[in-house]
């Protein structure tokens, strides 16, 4: 597989780092749909014989226009390049989010990012793709500007599933909210994962017979809390099923800020401080209080007995 290498920036780049056919989105979850738009780069580049490139924004524009709202990302950074490496992708272009960024038309967008920063010989957009300040650019307005400055253009149309609604961030974000993984699957094309360093908790989950990994979901959409048939991936490339909890445990202590605790089956090394990702396969039930910490232990054997069979099949 090639090895995806990391540009920040447009400004000054050396000719190594331009004159590549670039996927142009922010691609928050590498979906199927943004998928297929990175597909259509990579045949531009195959003919062409130029390198692969992506582009996508730090922050988020999201983040950036909309600061104040809920958490909503679907992948970390370094989530996100592994998927575009998986996909042949060879440069992944960062661009800072920041005034002189933000306050560019479309037109200057593509004169001075595409065209003159980054060499781009193709540019691939979705259907729905806009782009410069009050996102006044259009697939039409791209292909316009790609004859007028000497790159060609592309554009992907969208992706549906067998219901006819077409996949995005948006419907991935909705079925987590509800609780519907499997859903968010089928549009990632993968299960949504969570990654993150393993913290210390109270440690009580070991003293009751199931002890926990546990990860902060800060910045990642939140899914519905309660509790789910799990696949975490171990530092080492190591795949082990386990049941999870994710929310404020209101049993124990009530927290406000939601934390995914994971038990990993039949596992007994230590994790603390090492970086993990968990999938989430199924949702098993919502999270609940119980009235005394016995008929808890209770429950959480039960979702581990549900979660061997899901996930054993």
């Amino acid at each position: 597989m090639k090895r995806l290498r990391v540009v920040r920036g447009w400004k000054d780049l050396p000719d190594a780092d331009r004159g590549a056919a670039i996927a142009v989105g922010s691609f928050d979850g590498v979906h199927r749909g943004h998928q297929q738009v990175i597909g259509l780069a990579a045949e531009t580049a195959r003919k062409l014989g130029c390198p692969l490139g992506v582009i996508t924004f730090d922050p988020h524009p999201r983040a950036y226009f909309r600061q104040g709202d809920q958490a909503f990302e679907l992948q970390k950074r370094d989530q996100q390049a592994r998927a575009l490496e998986a996909l042949g992708v060879d440069v992944l272009y960062v661009l800072p989010l920041e005034p002189e960024l933000a306050g560019m038309t479309d037109r200057e967008f593509a004169t001075k990012v595409l065209a003159q920063g980054l060499g781009a010989r193709h540019v691939a957009v979705g259907f729905d793709n806009t782009f410069g300040k009050d996102r006044s650019g259009t697939p039409d307005a791209m292909r316009a500007y790609g004859q007028e400055l000497g790159f060609t253009v592309s554009v992907a149309p969208p992706v549906t599933g067998e219901e006819g609604a077409k996949f995005s961030s948006t419907r991935i974000r909705e079925a987590l909210r509800e609780g519907r993984p499997q859903e968010a699957a089928e549009i990632l094309g993968r299960p949504f994962a969570i990654e993150g360093e393993v913290v210390r908790g109270r440690q009580l989950g070991r003293t009751l017979g199931f002890p926990t990994a546990n990860v902060s979901i800060s910045g990642y959409v939140a899914p519905r809390f309660g509790v789910y048939a799990t696949r975490t991936r171990l530092p080492d490339g190591r795949l082990i099923p386990g049941v999870a909890s994710i929310g404020v445990n209101p049993t124990i202590d009530g927290r406000t800020e939601p934390v995914l605790e994971v038990w990993l089956f039949d596992f007994d090394e230590d994790l603390y401080d090492q970086v993990i990702e968990t999938e989430l396969v199924a949702f098993l039930r919502p999270e609940e209080k119980f009235p005394d910490l016995e008929t808890m232990t209770a429950q959480v054997m039960a979702d581990a007995e549900a979660a061997r069979i899901l996930l054993s099949a």
